[in-house]
């Protein structure tokens, strides 16, 4: 793709409006340096010098979709805790329109712990029940009212996304993507646009089949009566189901941390679709956001201008 073409395209992306509805999640990392073993078991003593949250989730589909330029709001559920403020403050932080709903239920949060780069452990905080009552009320009414041009739903299977939600988003009639889990896999039937990555492609088809991720994601375009279905492959880049299929080599200069990618892949994908490229294009396009942010450690989004630089540079 010719610079010029993907700067119109991202261009039109600042002029858009867009839901993300899912599972938030605040990331947090501790940093530090191992340079013993604890006496008390067999385990390295972390001596912590840095501590970061980020957005994970739902939210890094937001994050990215406002990295783009585009107007983004999001739907989600936290809790009555510092979790739920610091998601709240990170959110306004990115010019994102946070619309939670506030929950019993704890704010779910991932607390990696690294070392010179390498993730030693990971603590998770979450409940992941169904919400339902007043919550449930709550997120179905935000979906129907924000006036949007496009909806994410950012599945993470902690308990938002149901079939009382998906039909809300169903109903409100404009285009939607779906960043998918198989345990909700028929929730999604007749999305706009879905994005499995080859594992749970397996998993919501035949896992233990071995079969072709061609013939699979044929069979799951069908059974789910998809419009659009792109598969994330890691290394070897992702797969276009539409009329055919078409392969779209990976375009990562390295890979230090996939954590996050499938949610810029979605996020860029939907967005540069509602901004008018073709879907070759918009394959071509997410392929550059995905090399640029599997480069980074942990969740990361990409700028307009880190795109068009990639693309100059072959």
């Amino acid at each position: 793709m010719r610079r010029k073409r993907a700067a119109e395209i991202l261009e039109r992306v600042r002029g858009l409006k867009v839901l993300v509805v899912g599972d938030l999640i605040l990331d947090r990392y501790l940093y530090g340096r191992v340079e013993r073993i604890s006496p008390e078991a067999p385990v390295p003593v972390v001596e912590v010098e840095k501590e970061e949250v980020r957005l994970g989730g739902a939210g890094n589909v937001a994050s990215n979709l406002a990295s783009l330029g585009a107007k983004t709001y999001i739907a989600g559920v936290v809790g009555e805790d510092r979790g739920g403020d610091l998601i709240l403050s990170l959110l306004k932080e990115r010019g994102i329109e946070p619309l939670l709903v506030t929950d019993r239920r704890p704010t779910t949060e991932k607390t990696r712990v690294v070392s010179r780069s390498q993730q030693l452990l990971r603590i998770d905080r979450e409940e992941r029940k169904r919400i339902q009552g007043k919550t449930l009320k709550k997120i179905r009414e935000i979906v129907a009212e924000v006036e949007c041009d496009g909806v994410v739903v950012s599945d993470y299977a902690k308990g938002v996304i149901t079939e009382d939600v998906m039909r809300a988003v169903k109903e409100k009639g404009v285009f939607f993507a779906v960043d998918p889990r198989p345990v909700n896999r028929d929730l999604y039937k007749g999305a706009d646009l879905m994005t499995p990555n080859e594992k749970e492609l397996r998993e919501m088809t035949d896992p233990l089949s071995g079969e072709e991720v061609e013939t699979l994601g044929i069979r799951l375009r069908e059974r789910l009566l998809l419009d659009t279905l792109v598969v994330t492959r890691g290394p070897k880049g992702m797969t276009l189901f539409r009329e055919g299929v078409r392969h779209f080599p990976a375009r990562a200069r390295k890979v230090y941390d996939v954590t996050g990618a499938g949610d810029t892949v979605v996020a860029s994908l939907l967005a540069f679709h509602l901004a008018g490229a073709g879907w070759d294009e918009a394959c071509e396009l997410a392929n550059v956001c995905a090399g640029i942010v599997v480069g980074e450690f942990g969740t990361a989004t990409v700028k307009p201008e880190e795109v068009l630089r990639e693309i100059e540079e072959g």
